[in-house]
């Protein structure tokens, strides 16, 4: 366990962070891990006890992974899985940043409302105590207009660190108060939007499109078993990155659609044809949010463009549904078919704080350096080559 902290922010109170190792042990209830989740200024599926659990135990690896949990008695305030990482960039600098793998697409902490800057604040000064801890904090896949990334900066403010972003990604996000219909009239050309009425009317021709949503416990074993195998007979099956295609990753797939069944965020969505699965879509639901986390087509049916389908048929239900205000895409930035469709984005930055001590305080500023002429040399080379 790493001390006790009082601070002069708000709110005034005595708080605990302890950071520990993720292993089953030491990981909190999952009532109180919930209370977390649905009281969190900025909702995170990805570290949700439904999600992380599962993760934990089988994507690991043998990863060194902490967690770092804030508490006020029995309260958890907030809580953020943590790793030391070996290289920053190309550069070969230990330093601590959130743990993350393929399946995480957003690395917010859970941190109830109000405890933003404190969440922060405690967590540095934890982390420059532990003598374990290499070289700086480095935080990716952070909103910039969120009130966690906001919190991280008045927190390093506060200490007289700097937290600079170091990078910085636009990625597909639906947030609209407009009609499906009136979305699409205005962000979608009329001869797309008649290309897919013709593909559709084209794909009904061969047999009956039907439309359906994840409803009972039963159903999700199948689903999934689909799913898996829809994927993997694609092209991430053929370059060995789909679920199916490691025992691991199967694992993990499974006991989390389990689990966000479970704690009601899943929404699974299914494109048939005569019965058939020809697009599959995962989702997951965090009010006022949500997250389209997978999505797997029949590529032998790629000319009707099923997954433009299901995608169409999604906007319609996120659109239509007053809990929801957004669905994050957790898309690759530029992504081809999300980014024609969806209009909104989200810039998502990547932060780094120094740790105190001579020797961490070095490290940070020499990636700093490095991180900074490699930027200048990149522009250089573009503006010769424009």
């Amino acid at each position: 366990m790493v001390g006790r902290t009082r601070h002069a922010i708000e709110p005034q109170v005595q708080s605990e962070m302890k950071i520990v190792r993720a292993d089953p042990v030491a990981l909190p209830p999952d009532v109180a891990w919930q209370d977390l989740a649905k009281n969190a200024s900025e909702p995170n599926p990805f570290f949700e006890h439904w999600f992380l659990r599962p993760a934990l135990a089988s994507l690991d690896q043998g990863k060194s992974v902490w967690l770092a949990i804030q508490s006020q008695g029995s309260l958890i305030t907030g809580l953020f899985p943590l790793a030391i990482r070996d290289h920053y960039g190309r550069m070969p600098a230990p330093h601590m940043g959130n743990w993350a793998h393929y399946q995480c697409f957003m690395g917010t902490p859970l941190i109830r409302t109000g405890w933003e800057q404190a969440f922060w604040f405690d967590l540095i000064n934890a982390l420059d105590q532990s003598s374990w801890a290499p070289g700086f904090l480095s935080v990716a896949g952070l909103e910039l207009d969120g009130p966690v990334y906001k919190g991280l900066c008045a927190a390093a403010e506060q200490l007289r660190r700097p937290s600079p972003i170091v990078h910085h990604a636009q990625r597909a996000i639906l947030a609209s108060s407009l009609n499906p219909e009136a979305y699409l009239e205005t962000h979608v050309r009329a001869k797309k939007r008649k290309e897919w009425r013709r593909l559709h009317n084209r794909l009904a021709e061969m047999g009956e499109v039907t439309f359906t949503a994840l409803s009972s416990d039963d159903q999700l074993q199948d689903r999934c078993n689909s799913f898996l195998a829809l994927e993997a007979a694609g092209w991430k099956g053929e370059r060995g990155a789909a679920l199916n295609n490691d025992p691991t990753t199967k694992c993990f797939f499974l006991d989390m659609m389990g689990g966000a069944w479970a704690a009601g965020r899943l929404d699974f969505q299914r494109l048939d044809l005569d019965g058939r699965p020809i697009a599959m879509l995962i989702n997951f639901i965090t009010p006022p949010g949500s997250w389209s986390f997978k999505i797997a087509y029949d590529e032998e049916l790629a000319r009707f463009s099923p997954g433009v389908m299901i995608e169409l048929r999604n906007l319609q239900s996120v659109l239509n549904d007053d809990r929801i205000h957004w669905m994050d895409s957790c898309a690759v930035e530029n992504h081809p078919m999300i980014d024609s469709l969806w209009a909104e984005r989200r810039s998502i930055v990547q932060v780094s704080v120094p740790l105190s001590g001579a020797r961490r305080m070095a490290t940070y500023h020499l990636c700093r350096a490095a991180e900074t002429s490699f930027a200048a040399i990149k522009s250089i080379r573009k503006g010769q080559g424009a």
